[in-house]
């Protein structure tokens, strides 16, 4: 282990922009859960997974989430590294993710477990859209700098 922080060869050849965005969707995904689980307790995070596992689409989802929340640091580690194949991953998550929460929050898939709630769809879309800024941010870093595209295209 000390010899990845002695060479830190992961992050000496990514450009700024790239670094930034890895880091950003380890920070994000990480302290999201970290909030859920302070805001929510051990008890109540405790009734979300039990809840969660009480038919097969709760649990189906539920582990779907759990694996597209390790995709993404996946993805993360190794845009870092110049795999152009994280970042395309990445997207293709966020893709998935945004397609499900408007899904679910418009009611057309059950369960709902992550859903947005509104008073009506025009509210519900905007709050979804609200929620994914800062992903669309950092999609931002990796596609628009010229050097994020140079450092994707020489690997």
């Amino acid at each position: 282990m000390s010899e990845i922080f002695k060479s830190s060869a992961t992050l000496s050849g990514a450009p700024v922009p790239v670094t930034v965005a890895g880091i950003a969707i380890i920070a994000t995904r990480c302290l999201s859960v970290l909030m859920l689980a302070n805001e929510l307790g051990y008890s109540e995070l405790a009734n979300f997974v039990h809840r969660s596992a009480q038919s097969w689409d709760a649990t189906l989802i539920f582990i779907a989430s759990q694996l597209i929340f390790l995709f993404e640091l996946r993805c993360a580690f190794t845009l870092m590294r110049g795999s152009n194949r994280g970042r395309w991953g990445y997207v293709a998550m966020q893709g998935v993710v945004l397609i499900y929460m408007l899904f679910a929050s418009l009611g057309g898939i059950y369960p709902e477990i992550f859903s947005i709630d509104g008073d009506n769809n025009v509210q519900i879309i905007h709050h979804t859209l609200s929620q994914k800024i800062p992903d669309l941010l950092v999609l931002m870093l990796l596609f628009l700098p010229a050097s994020s595209r140079a450092f994707f295209r020489k690997r």
